[in-house]
């Protein structure tokens, strides 16, 4: 049989063990983090969207939208932050607005006008006016009873005279006593009429009734400032959930709507982000089409202006809107997913993505680059980035506790969040990263990537960077080194990560068992990777697979259990498979019921990447030969040859734990520069087991724990691997066990008088 491997593919599988070499080589400038130079041009602190920085550059030369669309956490909000800081920086002076816009009573109770005036003319307007209305204020009458009260008051002293002169009378005349109690009573009288007229004179004078009642419809016609520029000094605004009340504006409603109370229109208006904001910047884009909100920002974004008007169909404030137009020029600044621009593609034939496109650029951001030395400095960088925020957050936090107790205080405090004695001479200080520390993040982000390149999602490797120099903090290590990288990593799974830790857990004790029960016949172990939605990370995991092939004339397969349409289509391919092979070795076909279990996969299968581990199972229960438990596999079976599946560096760490007691792998020769992060920090050597060639990785320190990793190119090689047999082998097995079948039926036609067709 020829051999499928060149003399080149040897070579390349020995150049693979150089990558760790390699990486130290682009690290070589360094010893540690402290010896990293952080860019003083901020949009280069962004890192690997290069494409997305020049694009930047480009769009804010020409005041462009922009619509950035990529994974969460590969740079969206901090490059829009970039850009607003390049605008900010060269043209921020000419693009701030200049004048504040100003809000005036209408030709009616439900029609506002506004203004753009310049800030300190129209102070001096507005105070102006105020000082006239204070005049006419003070112009209205203060509110009195003096008249009535004098009258009161001379008629009190008449009768005060009148008992007086009485009762002088009655001394002589004693009738006069009469007059003076009569007199008497009505000075009485008098003296409460006057008190009722002081009192109601306060109550009045206290209320003002009368002097705002009188000046009301003057105070109303005061112009409203909605908008300042010196005050409002924000070159963008950031909107999550752009709608109208947010983006327009609008006319808040009035408590006061009745008892003749109503607030001035001008009063309750407010303004959206188009009118005050030279920079719009949108979070999210798909909660724009949520809101519904789009054609009102087309509109806008084409005529550059718009009407104010209420938002509401019922209650205060529906039928309000304004005389004039509001000004919006705006740099849109917007961000989405790819299953969002799939929506825009579609919704008015891609009329806002045309828009965008007149006047400014559509970014694609990068979710993994290729691995270079700039590419392995600029990690080195972020690596920094990260140290030094947290060091403004210690400070932030621990400032204050450091300065009235020193070090001592914060030791202290902080054992009481850790629940043990730290160091005496224990620091809250932060940790540089050690050069082998960088490699390991690099490392991680091959491990989140393939094909060689590294992930773009960096919001994930945030939380490994802090939590790992935590744990070097409460070590006492002077470096970040690669064992808090990897503690860090156990702590950060996310939910589909600690899913499928669980999930592997149950599957250690499943795999010994199907080992310890059965003879491996038609069994295999597939390799199957769980994806995180949120970080984008993989998870890889064991598959135990079991196959049987059942002589019979229905010719059928299944796969029962909740698999996808690209796991059965692959399961099809695997039976077209072995049906060609029977007719290359022109073995009888006399029709066989192919059955295939995706053992305890509960959340159920999808993709081709089983497909070669289900021919070798089904390979292995038709020629009755064992499989080795042992190893793992995974590939996408095409015909004879084995083609690259994603995944595959999660898959081979996933069972590269001792306690699973796995020896190796079998994966695609195309996925071969997957197993290079697998080097990092670890001892390997080459292997060959007949022409496959290999690589032996060293779990444990001393050469401990082998695990060998196997290039396969064809389904044969996978056979030599799992199985011991050569491609010679299995032809003559399966041609054998062919002519037993068809032995079998001729038997049972003649035995029920039936045919039989080879």
């Amino acid at each position: 049989m020829s051999n499928p491997y060149s003399d080149n593919d040897y070579r390349w599988i020995k150049e693979l063990m150089q990558y760790p070499e390699t990486l130290a080589s682009h690290l070589a400038h360094i010893h540690d983090t402290s010896e990293v130079v952080i860019p003083s041009d901020s949009i280069e602190r962004v890192i690997f969207q290069d494409k997305a920085k020049k694009a930047i550059r480009k769009i804010a030369q020409n005041r462009g939208h922009m619509l950035m669309v990529g994974r969460p956490g590969t740079g969206k909000s901090m490059l829009a932050g970039m850009f607003r800081h390049v605008l900010e920086k060269s043209m921020g002076d000419y693009i701030k607005p200049k004048e504040s816009i100003t809000a005036f009573p209408g030709k009616d109770a439900n029609h506002v006008r506004f203004a753009y005036a310049d800030p300190a003319t129209l102070d001096e307007y507005i105070a102006n006016l105020r000082q006239e209305i204070e005049t006419a204020r003070n112009s209205v009458g203060e509110f009195t009873l003096a008249e009535q009260i004098g009258s009161v008051q001379k008629m009190k002293k008449i009768l005060l005279w009148l008992a007086g002169i009485s009762l002088v009378g009655g001394i002589f005349f004693p009738p006069a006593f009469v007059l003076t109690g009569l007199a008497g009573i009505g000075s009485i009288f008098m003296f409460m009429q006057e008190n009722n007229h002081r009192v109601q004179e306060k109550v009045q004078r206290e209320t003002f009734s009368g002097k705002t009642i009188s000046i009301k419809h003057i105070v109303d016609m005061v112009p409203e400032v909605l908008y300042d520029p010196r005050k409002d000094t924000k070159l963008m605004i950031q909107v999550s959930e752009p709608d109208v009340k947010n983006m327009k504006g609008g006319f808040r409603h009035d408590p006061y709507q009745s008892g003749n109370l109503n607030t001035p229109i001008h009063q309750r208006a407010f303004l959206g982000a188009h009118a005050k904001a030279p920079i719009i910047y949108i979070d999210e884009l798909k909660t724009l089409i949520r809101t519904h909100y789009m054609s009102s920002l087309l509109e806008i974004m084409q005529n550059k202006q718009y009407i104010l008007e209420g938002g509401q169909s019922t209650g205060s404030g529906a039928a309000d809107r304004s005389e004039n137009y509001l000004r919006a020029d705006n740099i849109i600044i917007a961000c989405c997913n790819h299953d969002t621009l799939t929506h825009l593609q579609e919704e008015g034939d891609g009329a806002f993505l045309s828009r965008i496109e007149d006047k400014g650029e559509i970014i694609n951001m990068e979710t993994s680059i290729p691995e270079s030395a700039e590419h392995i400095k600029q990690v080195a960088q972020y690596i920094k980035q990260e140290i030094i925020n947290l060091e403004e957050e210690f400070q932030n936090t621990w400032g204050k506790v450091l300065e009235n107790e020193g070090h001592a205080g914060v030791r202290r405090r902080s054992e009481q969040i850790f629940g043990k004695i730290l160091p005496r001479d224990y620091k809250l200080t932060v940790r540089e990263f050690s050069r082998s520390a960088i490699a390991e993040i690099v490392k991680e982000l091959r491990c989140r990537s393939s094909d060689g390149k590294l992930s773009c999602i960096l919001r994930p490797i945030n939380g490994i960077i802090k939590t790992a120099e935590l744990d070097a903090i409460v070590d006492n290590s002077p470096l970040v080194e690669p064992e808090h990288i990897r503690s860090a990593l156990e702590e950060h799974l996310s939910l589909e990560g600690a899913v499928s830790k669980e999930i592997i857990e149950n599957r250690k004790d499943l795999k010994k068992y199907i080992t310890s029960m059965t003879d491996s016949i038609g069994y295999v172990v597939g390799l199957a990777v769980i994806h995180s939605r949120a970080s984008g990370q993989m998870f890889g995991q064991p598959l135990p697979i079991h196959c049987q092939v059942n002589t019979g004339g229905s010719d059928i397969i299944t796969a029962p259990g909740k698999i996808g349409d690209i796991a059965k289509a692959a399961a099809q391919n695997v039976r077209a498979s072995i049906k060609k092979l029977l007719r290359r070795v022109k073995a009888p076909y006399v029709g066989y019921e192919m059955h295939i279990e995706y053992i305890q996969a509960h959340g159920g299968v999808e993709g081709d990447s089983a497909s070669v581990a289900m021919d070798i199972g089904l390979i292995s229960d038709y020629i009755q030969q064992p499989v080795n438990q042992k190893y793992g596999i995974t590939g996408s079976l095409t015909g004879e040859i084995i083609l690259a599946v994603g995944g595959v560096t999660e898959k081979v760490r996933s069972i590269m734990d001792t306690d699973l007691t796995m020896e190796g792998a079998c994966i695609p020769w195309q996925n071969k520069y997957d197993i290079e992060p697998l080097l990092v920090n670890m001892e390997y050597e080459y292997i060959q087991h007949d022409e496959v060639p290999g690589i032996r990785i060293y779990r444990t320190a001393g050469k401990q724990d082998p695990f060998d990793i196997y290039f396969c190119k064809t389904k044969y090689n996978a056979y030599r691997i799992l199985m011991g047999l050569s491609r010679e082998e299995v032809d003559n097995r399966m041609m054998e066990r062919s002519k037993e079948d068809l032995a079998f039926m001729k038997q049972m036609a003649k035995q029920t008088g039936k045919a039989v067709n080879a």
